[in-house]
């Protein structure tokens, strides 16, 4: 429709230009004739005038002309007109009868209506010519429209009042055109990257003169490589790290800011993660837990046998990891059940146990599964069950101190386990059947290295020294027998010496008899010279069942857990109350809690082991802050414990017999 318009004002155009030339034409021609009739007219001949005459008269060359001979011979006189004064002053040839169209003179003024002189033989005319200016105007003809089937079914061009539909559809074909072009390119260049992985295969497979494909007994080999499960075990933990941690990445910071909330906040413990491998700790019981010094992440549980696995090892001891919940971090083995287990403070790497056996065993997390050290088993070491242990002395200059029921007490140098550096045979006079002590804690107060305390069987505390001191020798102090207990003593824990106040000499024990007891030390520098009983200053008396195991808190210096049989955990807060705890959670399934250890740093969590082989980790919040002020009024409430019940004091008894 755009190249019919195109075309039809092309034609106007034409048109015009036609009528314009025309114009010119015209308006030159009246020029011309306004010129000849201005200037005298030239003398015309008998032809021009007969040319002019037809011309007016509208006749035919066929018609009578006066050039063709005069009217005298065939018209009578009397027919004759008079001539008539010529405008023009120029004289006309007679005309005959042929000359005027007719036999009379009336047809021939019907014919020019010009008056007719007749002078004798001749004729004259008088013509008169009139000088007419006219404009013609050539109107566009009116176009005619047709009706017919292509009329009716042709498009209507309507306005643009935006993007149409046949743009909007083709902008759509052009967008899905480039899109198409673009799969296709990208199709193009994955093509060529598998066709280059394809070559550089091939040359690979050329260099090497054989094929990539394995066979099973080549897969085979590679599988049962050292290098290789070491590469898989390494790198799966380090993929089990990342998805065990509980971080939340969505959390939102600006909820609760206003109001100060802490979801720690209150007096409760809340439950972290439970470590337990079924693999690894099925049918076993947890009888000891340590933090590491170095790494707080990282926690250490010791195991006892698994009746129903005869080719599994005796004794196993697990390296939990708090990013890593569902395997140990490292797993060591033991010929005999691990009753004791420790991080060494001084070497992050290390980790001794102490044995059913007797036998003090070091394994190293850089190692294998084995122990890289062990001591021998012979009567110059242990050969009773070791339950407690505990490393003393500085970086360089350190020792580990071990204790047996058999009553020995040894230290050993770390990089020499073949026999022991001190034996210590504790021995008591006072027994009735046998003068050996069977020793089930041990504990050493806080910046002491020589002298400590130990827990019997007996359930009696005695003091011991390492070294011979002033009024006493090494070995087990005969005079001063801490009393209180009906029971084996199972945990002996010393307040740790950090704050302004020294409570150094405070130190509580656990027993089978239900029952935590706080005692006060004598002076270990004036030893009693007779036989003297010391009672506990206080006794806790609301547990349910045997109590395991009892430990001060690292930081808080009035706060201490307690952990029994019914699988409860008891912490205690001297200056809220003494008579019931401040916090009672039954742990899991109220199995029994064997032993538990507090974090070394901050003393936040809480590691509980259980007699169903899982380690409990707890976060006690904000009940670890201590303020200084916990020490004050720590005096205050040992004060009113001494005094409220008379406990505490040394009684002077006879030594039996």
């Amino acid at each position: 429709m755009q190249a019919s318009r195109r075309a039809e004002l092309q034609a106007k155009k034409e048109k015009i230009e036609e009528l314009r030339r025309l114009k010119k034409a015209r308006e030159e021609a009246r020029v011309a004739a306004v010129t000849s009739t201005t200037s005298p007219p030239p003398p015309r001949s008998r032809r021009e005038v007969d040319d002019i005459l037809d011309e007016v008269l509208g006749r035919g060359a066929s018609g009578p002309r006066l050039s063709d001979g005069g009217l005298g011979e065939s018209t009578p006189p009397s027919a004759s007109r008079p001539e008539s004064p010529a405008v023009s002053g120029l004289p006309l040839p007679p005309l005959g009868r042929s000359a005027l169209g007719g036999s009379r003179s009336s047809d021939v003024g019907s014919d020019i209506a010009t008056p007719v002189e007749n002078t004798g033989s001749q004729l004259r005319f008088v013509v008169d010519f009139v000088d007419v200016e006219q404009e013609l105007f050539e109107l566009p003809q009116k176009q005619r429209v047709i009706y017919n089937k292509e009329v009716q079914t042709a498009e209507v061009e309507a306005e643009p009042t935006g993007p149409s539909e046949d743009d909007i559809r083709q902008r759509l074909l052009e967008e899905q055109e480039a899109e198409r072009e673009r799969i296709r390119q990208e199709k193009e260049f994955e093509e060529q990257n598998k066709q280059l992985d394809k070559e550089i295969e091939e040359e690979l497979r050329a260099d090497r003169g054989s094929s990539l494909d394995l066979t099973e007994e080549e897969r085979a080999t590679i599988f049962v490589a050292p290098e290789f499960l070491d590469f898989v075990e390494t790198s799966s933990k380090i993929v089990e790290r990342a998805l065990s941690d509980a971080y939340d990445y969505i959390r939102d910071y600006t909820i609760g800011a206003e109001l100060g909330t802490d979801d720690s906040e209150g007096n409760r413990v809340k439950k972290i993660c439970a470590f337990y491998d079924e693999q690894v700790n099925k049918n076993r019981s947890i009888t000891d837990v340590d933090w590491s010094p170095k790494y707080p992440e990282l926690s250490v549980a010791s195991y006892n046998k698994n009746p129903a696995a005869l080719n599994e090892p005796d004794g196993i001891v697990a390296v939990w990891n708090l990013h890593m919940l569902e395997r140990p971090e490292f797993v060591f083995h033991s010929q005999s059940d691990v009753l004791s287990v420790a991080f060494s403070p001084f070497h992050p790497n290390l980790v001794f146990g102490g044995s059913y056996s007797g036998q003090i065993l070091l394994w190293d997390t850089r190692s294998k599964h084995l122990p890289v050290l062990k001591t021998p088993l012979s009567a110059s070491g242990h050969t009773h069950p070791v339950y407690t242990m505990q490393m003393v002395g500085t970086q360089n200059a350190h020792n580990l101190i071990t204790g047996s029921t058999d009553g020995m007490v040894c230290s050993w140098l770390v990089d020499m386990l073949a026999q022991p550096q001190e034996t210590l045979d504790l021995v008591h006079s006072g027994h009735n059947k046998t003068d050996e002590v069977s020793v089930t804690a041990l504990d050493f107060p806080d910046n002491e290295t020589t002298t400590f305390w130990v827990g019997t069987e007996e359930g009696n505390v005695y003091q011991a020294n390492r070294y011979d001191r002033a009024g006493s020798k090494a070995g087990l102090h005969q005079h001063d027998s801490y009393r209180g207990h009906a029971g084996p003593v199972t945990g002996l824990s010393f307040h740790p010496a950090a704050g302004p106040v020294d409570f150094s000499d405070l130190f509580l024990t656990s027993s089978v008899d239900w029952t935590v007891k706080l005692w006060r030390t004598r002076s270990a520098a004036k030893p009693s010279t007779s036989a003297t009983t010391i009672t506990p200053l206080y006794s806790f008396e609301e547990a349910d069942d045997y109590v395991y195991d009892v430990r001060w808190h690292p930081t808080h210096p009035s706060l201490f857990g307690a952990a029994d049989g019914s699988g409860r955990f008891d912490l205690w807060n001297l200056n809220v109350d003494t008579e019931v705890p401040m916090v009672s959670s039954v742990i899991g399934e109220g199995r029994a809690i064997n032993k538990f250890a507090w974090e070394c740093k901050e003393g936040k969590r809480v590691g509980l082991g259980s007699s169903d082989g899982k380690l409990y980790i707890y976060d006690i919040g904000d009940m670890a802050n201590s303020k200084e002020a916990d020490w004050v009024d720590l005096q205050r409430s040992l004060g009113a414990m001494a005094g409220g019940t008379g406990q505490g004091a040394a009684v002077e008894t006879e030594p039996r017999r």
